[in-house]
């Protein structure tokens, strides 16, 4: 009953600090990490209350916390962009990864902004490493978030480097 009673006190005290979106804040003050940073802004961009939710149900807080502290520039923009496609357009996206090609993937390298020259080479990568995550026998126990960020990661470790 503690942890529900806690849990609830810091859902409530990051549900009234999620109130202030990024448009409102003076220049310079940085992102809200609770609902401008993390899976959870990226899952619901338009919406702050169920991202900071998201953010403390996936892990406490932690990876939105550290994205806004080390990167803010992560909190928006291209990759936040892509993590919410990847989470709506998921079922699309393993059967166009799975081909090799198809509307679904081209839109997702034209958000990250994957070059013409380097298309191919990307999505060759993507299909190899992310055959063996849904080859897995825990695949299929996995949420639907668990298995976006999955694909979500290899993309960009891809697209990086």
């Amino acid at each position: 009953m503690k942890n529900k009673i806690t849990l609830l006190a810091v859902l409530t005290a990051l549900t009234a600090s999620a109130s202030v979106v990024a448009e409102d804040k003076p220049v310079g003050s940085g992102p809200n990490p609770f609902s401008d940073c993390g899976i959870g802004a990226a899952l619901f961009p338009k919406h702050d209350v169920a991202a900071v939710i998201s953010n403390v149900i996936w892990d406490v807080g932690t990876t939105a916390v550290t994205s806004a502290t080390a990167s803010p520039e992560t909190c928006s923009g291209k990759n936040a962009q892509a993590a919410a496609f990847i989470y709506e357009t998921y079922d699309s996206l393993v059967e166009d990864t799975a081909r090799g090609e198809g509307e679904h993937l081209s839109t997702l390298l034209s958000i990250l902004k994957v070059s013409a020259d380097k298309e191919a080479e990307v999505v060759a990568s993507v299909r190899s490493e992310f055959r063996e995550v849904i080859t897995a026998s825990s695949y299929e126990s996995k949420t639907q978030v668990e298995k976006a960020e999955a694909l979500y990661s290899i993309v960009s470790a891809k697209i990086a480097g």
